[in-house]
């Protein structure tokens, strides 16, 4: 073999390495879903691991239920209505069209039951009978579950209804479900125990959760579908594998089987490559600092804030913990809980969390004599070295 032909075979197997380790270092990056709009978080750190268009107001479909059932359970908590009231059914919520529970007008029906209905089958005729029950009417429940998006922070989300059925500028942004998502997760937990039920049985008429994620995907226990022709196949999915939550959010995807593979990937892709890791503990002591003039020499500093992180399992090893202090040396006297210097956690020369480090204890200041006899210790010391 020649030496161009050695050179020729040489600079291909260099070429394909390089395209391969440029695979692997973008291989974050170039993850693209097929919704139109998705986002991923973690749901204990709120941090935002992948989104696409998460900022777009697009219509929600049925995911505007979470919303309904928020403020369902916040009236539960705060005492205004009870698990076991009666509900009067109205004409209005009889005549609800789409998914529904079935409730026949007149009737008296359990709040749970309508709560349930919501959750396990997506009843939009509950939807209406709750809202009537907490509010008096649907459009004064609107008022407040438009209020409580804003208190949320929900900034691209307008509600007219309580059911997600289609209605001019009725839209949610995926970040906006996904930030409602944990909310609701990290104050109501009981809604999974409704959410990841299979099935719902009311007046005889047995329906089925449409959740796809429900019994295939490991861990799935929520939490809304939706569907109208204008919304496409929408689904905020959630799923708890070992210490750590995901929430998955697509909107506009053109089918239940995109809905269910495009959801499935979002998930997968967060519990394969990412990782909870916990690195300062609030009340932990991370570092001592030198007093000068006080009656201890030295005060342990102590991290106001707990920090915990997801990060890319491959980067645990780059992640550095780094303190400062505003001096080496601070001066009695020195008071309990007083900020003296801060922890931070980086990766890449960027921080990704800080907590402020603050003196354990009072450390108070040595009367004039008491200074003078230590300088003369220290000053015997240092020559007698």
């Amino acid at each position: 073999m020649n030496n161009f032909k050695i050179f020729k075979k040489l600079s291909g197997i260099i070429i394909l390495l390089v395209i391969v380790f440029n695979f692997h270092a973008n291989a974050f990056a170039q993850f693209e879903t097929a919704a139109g709009s998705a986002i991923l978080m973690e749901a204990s750190t709120g941090e935002i691991l992948y989104e696409k268009n998460s900022d777009v107001p697009l219509p929600p479909a049925s995911i505007t239920k979470v919303m309904t059932l928020l403020i369902a359970f916040e009236a539960i908590e705060q005492g205004l209505v009870d698990w076991n009231d009666d509900v009067s059914i109205s004409e209005k919520a009889w005549r609800m069209e789409g998914s529904k529970m079935f409730l026949q007008v007149g009737d008296k029906v359990k709040l749970g039951d309508i709560i349930t209905g919501i959750s396990v089958v997506s009843a939009n005729d509950g939807c209406v009978a709750l809202a009537e029950h907490l509010y008096g009417s649907e459009n004064a429940f609107v008022n407040v579950m438009n209020q409580r998006a804003k208190e949320l922070g929900m900034t691209n989300s307008t509600f007219k209804n309580s059911s997600g059925l289609p209605s001019e500028g009725h839209v949610m942004s995926a970040k906006d479900i996904a930030i409602l998502s944990r909310f609701i997760i990290e104050n109501y937990p009981e809604i999974l125990e409704l959410e990841s039920q299979r099935e719902f049985t009311y007046n005889n008429i047995r329906q089925f959760n449409r959740n796809p994620l429900l019994g295939v995907f490991e861990g799935a226990d929520g939490l809304k579908t939706g569907w109208t022709e204008e919304a496409g196949y929408c689904l905020v999915g959630t799923a708890k594998q070992d210490d750590i939550r995901m929430i998955s959010v697509v909107l506009n995807t053109k089918s239940e089987q995109e809905r269910f593979e495009t959801s499935q990937e979002l998930l997968t892709y967060g519990f394969r490559n990412f990782k909870k890791a916990d690195f300062v503990e609030a009340g932990e002591i991370i570092e001592t600092l030198n007093v000068k003039n006080g009656t201890k020499e030295t005060v342990s500093l102590v991290a106001n804030d707990s920090i915990s992180l997801v990060i890319p399992v491959s980067r645990e090893k780059d992640i550095e913990i780094i303190t400062s202090f505003d001096d080496e040396t601070v001066k009695a006297p020195v008071k309990k809980g007083e900020v003296l210097g801060k922890v931070e956690v980086v990766l890449d020369a960027k921080v990704l969390a800080s907590s402020d480090l603050s003196a354990s204890e009072d450390v108070s200041r040595l009367g004039f004599f008491k200074i003078l006899i230590r300088n003369i210790i220290n000053f015997f010391k240092f020559f007698s070295k």
